[in-house]
């Protein structure tokens, strides 16, 4: 029964914080647009990600490799 008393706050918190980075998520825009994003990644192509790109130009991905 003792557990209980700590358990339960933290447990209270542990959702409050989850929810709290699932609003700010929200609100910052992070689920604007799943389907762009989504069918951008499968195509490649011209929006291909900076890493393919300079992976396939045999560049270092990190600027500080050299």
């Amino acid at each position: 029964m003792e557990s209980l008393y700590l358990l339960l706050p933290v447990s209270v918190a542990l959702v409050l914080a989850l929810v709290g980075v699932f609003a700010w998520a929200v609100n910052s825009g992070q689920f604007d647009d799943l389907e762009r994003e989504g069918g951008r990644l499968l195509e490649g192509g011209a929006d291909a990600s900076p890493t393919q790109e300079a992976a396939s130009r045999g560049e270092a991905l990190d600027p500080r490799q050299g």
